[in-house]
């Protein structure tokens, strides 16, 4: 993964009513880096999955499906050294990712299913975490115990900034 750049900083994207969402600007430029277009023109991919272990999204380029893959692997294969069973949620979850085009802009539209799994609605917090991008329903991150609690403030600073209510 040397040739691929981590992802770094955070945004608050409004999501419209058809779920359309931009990535913010320093984590667009990552993502664009990552998953150029084979025309050369702006945008790209980016796949959308569940965290695994939160009740948010995690964004990714394709450039990082194998090593994800390869990790996820090996963590099957020490649950069925330990208990002798397969645990296919570990590989199903992944492997239900979605695949999406941004423009330019890095917009995309978020899909439905998805965003009502994170409970995104009119906002959605993106925070860079060098490997993917953590898409959050910011009073989700609030109330989610474990979180840093630099990142809570962000979000309610961020979203009393934006005048977004988080009751």
């Amino acid at each position: 993964m040397a040739e691929r750049v981590d992802y770094q900083g955070k945004g608050l994207g409004l999501v419209d009513d058809k779920g359309r969402v931009a990535i913010p600007n320093t984590l667009r430029a990552m993502l664009a880096k990552n998953a150029p277009r084979e025309d050369g023109k702006d945008g790209g991919t980016v796949i959308i999955a569940p965290h695994p272990e939160h009740r948010c999204l995690i964004a990714y380029d394709p450039g990082f499906v194998p090593y994800w893959k390869a990790k996820l692997e090996a963590l099957d294969a020490a649950q069925f050294e330990k208990s002798g069973r397969v645990d296919y949620n570990i590989l199903d979850r992944a492997g239900g990712a979605e695949p999406l085009p941004f423009d330019g802009s890095g917009r995309f539209i978020m899909p439905t299913f998805e965003r009502r799994y994170a409970r995104i609605g009119a906002a959605a917090v993106f925070l860079g975490s060098f490997n993917w991008i953590t898409i959050w329903a910011p009073q989700i991150l609030i109330e989610t115990p474990g979180i840093d609690p630099f990142l809570k403030e962000f979000v309610e600073f961020t979203c009393e900034d934006k005048g977004i209510s988080l009751s």
